[in-house]
């Protein structure tokens, strides 16, 4: 995974600028979001990977699948992808560029993974807590698994805080094979 946003970093880096240039943070968003979604499909897998076509072919062929959704700009990174066969960085490429145009927005997306489902009300005062912390808006994404017993874990950039009581029993006995 960190050999693929190694790679990808300097793509997303520069449709960011682009983007910012333009003026178009919301429109790159879509185009992304709609060419990590067909490239990380199954047939799209099989046709990148087919020795038969050649790079010009599967950007023809994928610019076809995504219609209107990809603009020049949009059909120019293909080109530039195809022609370094990099097309396996899309999804990552669209993970890093909302990454930034979130930091540029002032916001940061933060995940909560819980052992059950919590109400809105709670979720909005983690949100808020978070909010008050890092000094930047929070758009929370909440998980459930069920394996950390009780308790949660909020990861938000850089910041892992970790209340589940899976980690505490594994801090136990850490102590006491000591």
């Amino acid at each position: 995974m960190s050999e693929l946003t190694t790679a990808a970093r300097p793509y997303a880096k520069a449709v960011f600028e682009m983007a910012q240039e333009s003026g178009n943070l919301a429109g790159w968003s879509e185009q992304l979001a709609a060419l990590a979604q067909v490239i990380s499909t199954e047939d799209s897998a099989a046709l990148l990977n087919n020795p038969r076509l050649s790079q010009d072919q599967k950007i023809q062929v994928l610019t076809e699948v995504l219609g209107s959704t990809v603009k020049d700009d949009g059909s120019n990174l293909l080109k530039v992808l195809g022609e370094n066969n990099r097309f396996v960085l899309v999804p990552e490429i669209s993970r890093l560029y909302e990454e930034l145009k979130a930091q540029a927005e002032g916001a940061i997306e933060a995940e909560l993974t819980s052992a059950m489902e919590l109400t809105a009300d709670q979720q909005n005062a983690i949100a808020a807590a978070l909010q008050k912390r890092l000094g930047r808006e929070v758009k929370l994404v909440a998980k459930v698994d069920p394996s950390l017993m009780a308790g949660a874990v909020v990861r938000a950039g850089d910041l892992v805080i970790d209340g589940s009581i899976q980690s505490r029993l594994n801090e136990l006995k850490a102590a006491l094979s000591r």
